[in-house]
């Protein structure tokens, strides 16, 4: 039942989902006052009832104890979470159990895998079939062991820096985040190399969202997946590292319309000018903010450019970006001012915060942790517009 890193709208959906009355998630809260929050599910008393998710602060008081109600104050939150199971003291009602969707799902699929090596060997492997191919490779479904699905990057010989990346390899494993696609390992004793990841069920993002056109009529659940990116997004922001090459394209989605962002970092090891220089025909200009086309200059904030633009992609169904436009006249454009227009179903003040990720000066974009607090705020102004009346 405990989900550290898991959005608001990510509980509110999944709790949703399972609709049964008294089944809860506990995360971290985003108010610095609160050291986490209880979300639970209700139908108000009524067995037929639509599910209505609360949320309950948990917080400390002097004595390091934690509790929901101050009346009720106990020393751990495994304790808390009991008592509560069997009282509900000031909730909506007692607690019960976590959805079914998360509930078989609390541990990492890397137990698969001895915990101080991230070495794989390609006899663990046994593949599948192609799932698809890209710039750098194939990409295959496998098992390992013949117990868990994965994917498995086979990276096209010359590509990339193949020493460097394999020295980061291990920090990049030990990456952990509910909305980020975990490294499970590397093949490195023969070439190619080999990146073994997660499998995630429904694919790319651009695919999903072109493929699903009615989400074009649900900002809640377009807004519920930016805010489920820009949550692996500010993760990524407090640990310093920068994603480089975030799109639709470079996400995933798996059950529940659970949404991860991959390929975090993997251009920094690709050898080909063509992707990586401003000037080459494969890089993605129309994702790129200004500094990075004029001084090939990242940072989060030029992630925080792309993220509007994938916010874009998202409220346009999957439209290229700057369609009618070359590679150099959106270069020029950009550079005095032009920005992507409103897309049709998308609501005003989200399209606001999509022209706040693409001021010129990358200080004044606001950072991912901004953006998720922001976000959370219209979620909350959608929702209520969606609310039956009465």
């Amino acid at each position: 039942w405990f989900q550290r890193d898991m959005t608001r709208q990510r509980a509110e959906y999944l709790l949703k989902q399972d609709g049964k009355e008294g089944n809860f998630i506990v995360r971290n809260s985003s108010q610095p006052s609160v050291v986490y929050t209880l979300s639970i599910v209700t139908k108000g008393g009524q067995i037929n009832g639509p599910a209505i998710v609360k949320h309950y602060h948990i917080r400390k008081n002097q004595n390091d104890e934690f509790y929901l109600s101050e009346k009720h104050f106990l020393p751990t939150i495994k304790e808390l979470i009991n008592y509560h199971k069997h009282n509900a003291g000031g909730l909506v009602t007692r607690l019960r159990q976590a959805p079914v969707s998360i509930a078989g799902n609390s541990q990492p699929a890397t137990h698969l895998f001895s915990n101080s090596h991230w070495e794989i060997d390609i006899n663990e492997l046994q593949f599948m079939k192609e799932l698809g191919s890209g710039q750098f490779g194939v990409v295959q479904l496998a098992s390992i062991r013949g117990k868990q699905l994965v994917a498995v990057k086979i990276m096209k010989e010359g590509t990339m820096e193949e020493d460097h990346f394999i020295e980061e390899a291990e920090v990049m494993t030990k990456l952990t985040h509910p909305n980020l696609v975990e490294l499970y390992g590397v093949v490195v004793k023969q070439r190619p190399i080999c990146i073994v990841t997660e499998f995630m069920e429904e694919g790319c993002l651009l695919d999903y969202i072109r493929k699903h056109t009615h989400l074009q009529n649900h900002p809640e659940t377009l807004l519920d997946m930016s805010c489920q990116i820009c949550s692996a997004m500010k993760y990524l922001e407090t640990n310093n590292l920068i994603h480089r090459d975030l799109a639709a394209r470079n996400c995933l989605v798996g059950k529940n319309m659970l949404v991860k962002v991959a390929d975090f970092g993997l251009t920094r090891y690709v050898l080909d000018d063509e992707y990586t220089s401003s000037l080459g025909s494969k890089f993605p200009i129309k994702w790129a903010a200004p500094e990075v086309l004029n001084f090939t200059k990242f940072s989060s904030k030029s992630d925080v450019w792309a993220f509007g633009i994938l916010m874009w992609e998202l409220f346009t169904g999957g439209k290229m970006p700057y369609r009618a436009l070359s590679n150099t006249e959106v270069v020029e454009r950009v550079a005095v001012g032009h920005r992507l227009e409103r897309p049709q179903s998308c609501p005003h003040d989200v399209y606001l915060l999509m022209l706040k990720t693409w001021d010129m000066e990358p200080e004044k974009r606001p950072s991912f942790e901004i953006l998720s607090m922001e976000i959370e705020d219209i979620v909350d102004i959608v929702n209520a517009a969606c609310m039956p009346e009465g």
